[in-house]
């Protein structure tokens, strides 16, 4: 979808109005919501609700009420992502249920992990290290920007698969570049090769519509503590049925016995079993979630995001007008939503990010990619365009050669 097809912005909330919602920081331009994500007050406040119900009976609640109530908000999270919820489980983090099902694979010396040069460094480190332990090789296939077409970028992977291609590692929206990559078809590709796909969309879950069943990847994590504005701490795993026997958990604990059952009588998959219950843990924030889930809904977050991408992508055009370096990729929704990054001149991104902040009082990231420095722009709900317009003037004022 191009710029000139988004017209549903009006039924947006005021992002003025929005921003009141959250606990940020008022004196800070806060453009870097792709980070870490802001929790909404009333969803925070939920989180914090479900904090003091466990400490008013910590046996009942964990012994009794615990199951059942993460079952309740599995459901809920699995209905919005268009998944079973006997597929899906609670982690704390997208890098954590990334590491659920690396660690289980077990692959053999000399098999491959293939991937791309725009993947998030804490997962190049995972990988790398399970690489190096089992004898297999983690393969990154460089995929130069500016992008072209979707279609590009999946001959370009496919291109790289080999006898020894085991797995086929993506993010759905790249931490570096915030590039939409189409994994949906690479999945469908993948399956018919009999490669498995692991996804890490730690930055699709509330920026864009989601329908897991439909992407068909082996394996899925995402956050909620992102862009759908849960509590620090909620992400989920996703795994198709046929390899949940074989992915374990991190911690070994009650779950992973055969006859166990909750005090409810229910008995549930190991998958479920294995990953929900690991010790005594806080789960307050999984709990939370339906109420980011309601969160959404009540402030017409369609529309929000409608008006996110407007302003991303036009801010984005400001930048390269400043700058004369062109996008990284066709400012359109096959490739951007709420997230872009911009390229800038070479220089020390230590120094500008500190200027930015010290002096301008800007929080955005600056990213390396290949030869490319770029500013990651996030524009979240409570993102104003005057946060925008003071992004462009101190830019402006710092780069070289602006």
């Amino acid at each position: 979808m191009s710029l000139v097809e988004v017209s549903t912005v009006s039924a947006a909330p005021d992002a003025t109005a929005l921003r009141e919602k959250f606990l940020l920081d008022p004196d800070v331009v806060f453009l870097n919501h792709g980070s870490f994500g802001a929790c909404p007050a009333p969803v925070f406040a939920e989180y914090q609700r479900w904090q003091r119900e466990l400490e008013r009976q910590p046996v009942a609640f964990f012994q009794r009420r615990q199951d059942g109530l993460l079952d309740r908000a599995r459901h809920r999270l699995a209905t919005a992502l268009g998944a079973s919820a006997d597929d899906l489980v609670f982690v704390p983090n997208a890098t954590s249920g990334l590491n659920v099902v690396a660690r289980s694979l077990g692959l053999e010396p000399g098999d491959e992990i293939l991937t791309t040069d725009h993947e998030y460094g804490a997962l190049d480190l995972t990988w790398s290290h399970l690489c190096e332990r089992w004898g297999a090789h983690y393969v990154k296939v460089a995929l130069p920007v500016p992008v072209t077409t979707p279609d590009a970028i999946v001959e370009a992977i496919l291109a790289a698969v080999t006898p020894a291609t085991k797995v086929i590692f993506l993010s759905h929206i790249t931490s570096p570049t915030a590039l939409i990559f189409p994994v949906a078809e690479i999945c469908r590709r993948a399956r018919e090769m009999g490669i498995m796909t692991v996804i890490d969309g730690a930055h699709a879950p509330g920026q864009i519509d989601l329908d897991l069943d439909a992407i068909g990847a082996d394996a899925y994590s995402g956050n909620c503590h992102k862009w759908l504005c849960g509590p620090k701490g909620s992400a989920f795993l996703h795994v198709r049925p046929e390899h949940q026997d074989r992915v374990e958990a991190l911690a070994v604990s009650w779950g992973w016995g055969e006859g166990f059952q909750t005090h409810d009588g229910l008995t549930r998959s190991q998958f479920i079993r294995r990953n929900q219950w690991q010790g005594t843990r806080d789960p307050a924030s999984y709990l939370a979630v339906p109420a980011a889930l309601d969160f959404l809904d009540a402030h017409h977050w369609d529309a929000v995001r409608e008006r996110c991408f407007t302003m991303a992508t036009g801010v984005a055009a400001r930048v390269a007008g400043l700058t004369g370096l062109p996008s990284i990729s066709p400012l359109t929704t096959d490739w951007v939503s709420q997230m872009v990054a911009m390229p800038i001149p070479m220089t020390d991104p230590v120094a500008l990010s500190g200027r930015l902040l010290d002096d301008y009082r800007i929080e955005i990231p600056l990213m390396r990619h290949g030869d490319h420095l770029m500013v990651r722009v996030s524009v979240q709900g409570y993102t104003t365009g005057a946060d925008l317009d003071a992004l462009v003037a101190a830019l402006a004022a710092l780069l070289p050669s602006a």
